[in-house]
């Protein structure tokens, strides 16, 4: 359904083309375009999803042996039945780690998809949980059969192993998610400082008129998120923006008191060359 609301959607991209458009040249390289994005969405989403039907396919068969275990040990008899039990409780702890092994391959392909597949996510984190709930009703089967004196000891180690490795998944998912949070902090963390030219001399970033080049003292500076903070009011009636921003990017404008305040326009223009911003008032 997915890749069909996609080939709907650059279907009617290929028609907006081929009508806006009157060079041939230009309707053909966008139509290619087009084709690629296409073909690269296809091919991420064919190979996510691939992934997907096959942890699924997993705690089907695991289910599916599960239900033979309890089968047999309310019903079975004999060293033929005990038998049958470990192979399915083995095949169970195998299908288990596999499928710990996918999850963590669909992760990281999703992470670096192009794809915004919020549906994707939310069956990850669904799997995650199925995963852990899954390890710990083996847990609770393999303490019943050995009431029952249906001894698997070499699948103790395995589930305890498999316990240790979830929580080490869980650990790595969250320092990972710490991580991604931290830089997206630091892309949107700049810095500014405003001041007579006498104080901004004092602060080292004001020599000769012109604003010194190198590495500057964060704690002179105001910190702030670019996303939230862009008009900075200046409380002066005289202001000059010493640092390099792009033209167009900004304004200054006058209160009613005749004080400045500096509007930023476009963020993302406007702190693309310097995280820092100097502005010199008097």
């Amino acid at each position: 359904m997915k890749k069909f609301v996609l080939m709907a959607a650059c279907a009617a991209l290929f028609a907006s083309c081929g009508q806006s458009n009157k060079n041939g040249k230009d309707d053909s390289y966008a139509l290619d375009s087009l084709q690629n994005v296409i073909e690269q969405k296809d091919s991420e989403l064919d190979d996510l999803m691939g992934t997907f039907n096959e942890i699924q396919e997993g705690f089907d068969l695991i289910n599916e042996a599960q239900g033979r275990v309890n089968m047999l040990r309310t019903s079975g008899e004999g060293n033929s039945a005990a038998e049958n039990i470990k192979e399915n409780m083995q095949f169970i702890q195998e299908t288990l780690k596999e499928n710990q092994e996918k999850i963590a391959e669909l992760q990281n392909k999703l992470n670096s998809s192009t794809l915004n597949a919020t549906k994707l996510k939310e069956a990850i984190a669904k799997f995650e949980k199925e995963l852990n709930e899954k390890t710990e009703e083996i847990e609770t089967l393999r303490a019943q059969l050995a009431e029952k004196d249906v001894k698997i000891a070499e699948l103790d180690d395995a589930v305890e192993g498999l316990k240790q490795e979830n929580a080490e998944v869980k650990a790595q998912k969250e320092q990972t998610e710490q991580i991604a949070r931290n830089q997206d902090q630091q892309l949107n963390t700049a810095y500014y400082m405003y001041g007579t030219s006498k104080e901004l001399k004092e602060f080292g970033v004001l020599s000769k008129g012109e604003v010194l080049q190198g590495s500057y003292n964060k704690n002179d500076f105001i910190k702030i998120d670019i996303r939230k903070t862009t008009i900075i009011p200046l409380e002066s009636k005289s202001a000059d923006v010493m640092t390099n921003h792009p033209a167009g990017s900004y304004s200054l404008l006058k209160d009613s008191n005749g004080e400045y305040t500096l509007r930023i326009t476009d963020p993302s223009k406007f702190w693309s060359s310097s995280k820092y911003l100097v502005i010199k008032v008097k």
